[in-house]
């Protein structure tokens, strides 16, 4: 295994770190995302979530071979610098914090209005600065204290999530129609693919989930195992309220895009059903948050402990809690500054298109790392298939970067450059 001495303490097993990836996986999103997808492919919708869950266990298998070997603190950004050097991890290590924190703002924010809705006073104004505040720098005291405190937190959330989604499943069942599941043809390739690319978003968090490496207690077996765990339950978890949703709203699913599954809860156990399942998603949006200032900052310490920025200090290791406190404190107060200035929703594309080019850039490595000499004698977890699975990878990946659009894909470009720029201008200020 490749590892440098951080002042971490690997405290994190396959339990603990199923969890956190399994928190950040299962977002806001699945509470709308029914909806969505019927609209597409109505009954067939099924297919669509089991072609994604595939293709994207396939990128996370290629998660698994570098985690294993790669087991520093920093997750996708440390698998890619390892492999290809500074630079490819400076472009992977903004890549990774940008999309995270351009993420963090929405959700804050989407968690504020879903309880504005209830409560108008916090629409805006000082209270709804207040609330992000409470939010951001209440995480940060919690993750700064401790691992243990950060984890505990996570496993919280990561069950209060499941819970009212169990239920739904489990009470739901009850009221399903076999005739609103039924469909005749199989859906084409094209809809199918414009559907999946939609979907493949809500797989994503694997990769952030796996940037406390550094943390783990025996990687090479804990980190594998928690990846085929937790992309497993999220399969099953979503193909399961597709099914009930779809088995009770029928066709009029496509029609309840705010809430379909608090629509679904209604007529499953009544009004408190729909109260449970709005609760469901404020808890699950704060579990996101809770995952990801746990996680991200930790790539502001890697980047900062490989010397890849030139800021000392986010590399500090507090003495008393043995967390990267710094990093956690900056990271959360960007991400704070974002949520309340509001300018970040143009950029949600540009986060998405990050995440792919971070799989593209795992994909690789885990190519790299084979063919290099100094590394094939490390031990770790090995993808069955020799180099098919990181191959079919980097196809599929490739395939959704070609979905965006021209704007797009120039934007992300500029920003290539524009790292790129920086990058040159710290070495040479270096020298």
């Amino acid at each position: 295994m490749i590892e440098k001495e951080e002042g971490l303490k690997r405290k994190i097993g396959v339990l603990g770190l199923s969890a956190n990836i399994v928190n950040i996986i299962i977002g806001s999103g699945i509470f709308v995302l029914p909806a969505v997808v019927a609209g597409y492919m109505g009954a067939s919708s099924i297919i669509a979530y089991i072609f994604c869950g595939l293709l994207m266990a396939m990128i996370m298998l290629c998660f698994a071979e570098a985690g294993s070997k790669v087991t520093n603190t920093g997750g996708p950004y440390t698998y890619i610098e390892t492999a290809f050097g500074d630079y490819a991890g400076f472009i992977g290590g903004f890549f990774a914090v940008g999309s995270n924190l351009f993420a963090d703002a929405a959700v804050s924010n989407a968690l504020v209005n879903v309880i504005a809705s209830a409560y108008p006073i916090l629409e805006n104004g000082w209270l709804r600065f207040l609330f992000l505040f409470i939010l951001f720098y209440g995480m940060v005291y919690i993750n700064v204290i401790g691992l243990k405190q950060g984890i505990g937190l996570v496993k919280f959330n990561t069950l209060m999530k499941l819970i009212p989604l169990i239920l739904l499943i489990v009470i739901g069942f009850k009221d399903v129609s076999i005739s609103n599941l039924y469909f005749e043809n199989m859906p084409n390739i094209k809809t199918l693919g414009e559907t999946s690319l939609i979907l493949f978003f809500a797989f994503q968090g694997c990769e952030t989930g796996l940037v406390v490496g550094g943390e783990v207690s025996n990687p090479k077996r804990t980190i594998p195992k928690a990846i085929l765990i937790s992309i497993t339950t999220v399969m099953v978890v979503y193909i399961l309220i597709q099914t009930v949703s779809q088995g009770i709203l029928g066709s009029d699913l496509p029609n309840f895009k705010a809430a379909p599954l608090a629509e679904t809860a209604k007529i499953a156990f009544g009004p408190f059903g729909y109260i449970l399942l709005i609760i469901g998603a404020v808890v699950s949006m704060f579990g996101y948050m809770s995952g990801t200032i746990l996680n991200s900052p930790r790539i502001v310490y890697a980047l900062s402990r490989d010397h890849v920025i030139p800021i000392k200090a986010l590399s500090k290791i507090h003495k008393s809690f043995a967390t990267p406190y710094i990093a956690i404190i900056t990271y959360a107060t960007i991400g704070f500054i974002l949520a309340i200035s509001g300018s970040f929703e143009q950029l949600a594309v540009i986060a998405s298109s990050s995440m792919l080019m971070l799989y593209l850039g795992v994909a690789l490595s885990v190519i790299k790392l084979r063919s290099s000499k100094k590394h094939q004698l490390i031990e770790g977890f090995r993808i069955p298939g020799g180099l098919s699975v990181p191959i079919l990878s980097i196809v599929i990946i490739l395939y959704f970067l070609s979905n965006l659009a021209g704007n797009e894909i120039l934007v992300t470009t500029i920003i290539i450059g524009v790292l790129s720029i920086i990058f040159y201008l710290i070495k040479f200020m270096k020298t």
